[in-house]
């Protein structure tokens, strides 16, 4: 009877102890992953979810990422969670220079590894481009192209041209902008306008900006503009600022020279003007396949010169195909008071367009 208790009081202690240990793995929480410290960057996004591969750049709310095994792959940034790089990437923060190093970015924190690191709070953060500083990380843009070709009864040919193109710094941005439209029709020009706009902006904080020069060209003889320059400067304001939507305005002097095409006999071809110019750029991606655009630029000037003229350009772009977008744009140009031809003739005020095309970004 004793060697019997005695086998019974260990198999008893054998099970207790089989019965803790298993509780105790119960209750140890799952280790979750973490990426290894190697030459590969990682991102996380809000599902859990991680992918290797390179990083190829965030800006305006786009993070676009090279997976090793889905192939290039782009996500608004509200949806990653973290991101962590094995190369060196220049970040780009509001109110600050551009800082390089390693990157480690979490929910909240973005941590910059140096000597010594660095960390800051995520919603500061602008762009993320890999490698040391070189000048194209500065550049963005795009450009967008249409055209019709009619053979028959009708021969017709058009093309349609919208570009734009920025480069950013903290405290210095460039403009570019270009809009050409030309049109054949039967062998006669009904169409052949072109404009051409470009700005230096200074800013004094992340928000009010000096434009101490801009400069448009533009061109339309069937509004009876052979040749036009305007050259000016402006005070701004950003008004909104966000990864989804941006708004800004801007107002300041300016001054016209005119060259018309076609005058009233004993009138002048010329004419000059000080200007009073104003506008308001807006942007808003309205869904995540969908952004919006509006710019408007106005010009109070003397009767002589038109009076009163403005550009007004809005449009929807739609993602598509890789790089490519649909864009559909619509432009309006006034001229309040045209000058007369020398027939007597007067152009008609305002000028439409409709135009239908692919968009290229970079």
């Amino acid at each position: 009877m004793p060697a019997e208790r005695a086998a019974r009081i260990g198999a008893l202690l054998v099970a207790t102890i089989i019965f803790s240990s298993l509780s105790a793995l119960a209750q140890t929480p799952a280790q979750t992953f973490q990426p290894p410290p190697d030459s590969f960057d990682w991102i996380q996004l809000k599902s859990g979810e991680w992918l290797k591969g390179e990083l190829i750049a965030l800006y305006d709310g786009k993070l676009e990422f090279d997976s090793d095994e889905l192939n290039n792959l782009t996500f608004d940034w509200d949806d990653v969670r973290q991101v962590r790089t094995g190369r060196v990437v220049q970040v780009r923060f509001k109110d600050r220079e551009p800082l390089t190093g390693k990157l480690l970015v979490d929910g909240t924190t973005v941590r910059i590894l140096g000597t010594p690191d660095q960390q800051f709070d995520r919603t500061g953060l602008i762009s993320i481009t890999p490698g040391e500083p070189r000048e194209r990380n500065y550049w963005s843009g795009n450009a967008t192209f249409g055209f019709n070709l009619r053979r028959g009864n009708s021969n017709q040919v058009e093309v349609n041209t919208l570009a734009s193109a920025r480069r950013r710094t903290v405290t210095s941005r460039v403009i570019l902008d270009y809009v050409g439209n030309y049109n054949v029709t039967d062998e006669t020009t009904v169409t052949n306008n072109q404009r051409a706009y470009g700005g230096l902006d200074w800013f004094v904080t992340s928000r009010l900006f000096v434009r101490p020069v801009t400069v448009e060209y533009f061109r339309d003889p069937f509004q009876n503009f052979a040749d036009r320059w305007t050259i000016g400067g402006a005070v701004g304001y950003q008004l909104i600022d966000t990864s989804r939507v941006s708004w800004e305005i801007n107002a300041g002097p300016a001054y016209q020279h005119t060259k018309f095409e076609d005058v009233l006999e004993g009138e002048s071809d010329t004419e000059s003007t000080l200007a009073l110019a104003a506008g308001t750029t807006y942007t808003n991606e309205l869904a995540k396949d969908i952004d919006y655009t509006l710019d408007y630029r106005m010009l109070l000037i003397k009767p002589e010169a038109g009076r009163y003229t403005h550009h007004f350009l809005t449009g929807l772009s739609f993602e598509s195909i890789g790089p490519l977008d649909f864009d559909i744009s619509f432009v309006w140009d006034r001229v309040q008071q045209p000058r007369p031809e020398s027939s007597g003739a007067i152009p008609k005020k305002d000028d439409y367009r409709l135009i239908l095309g692919l968009k290229f970004e970079f």
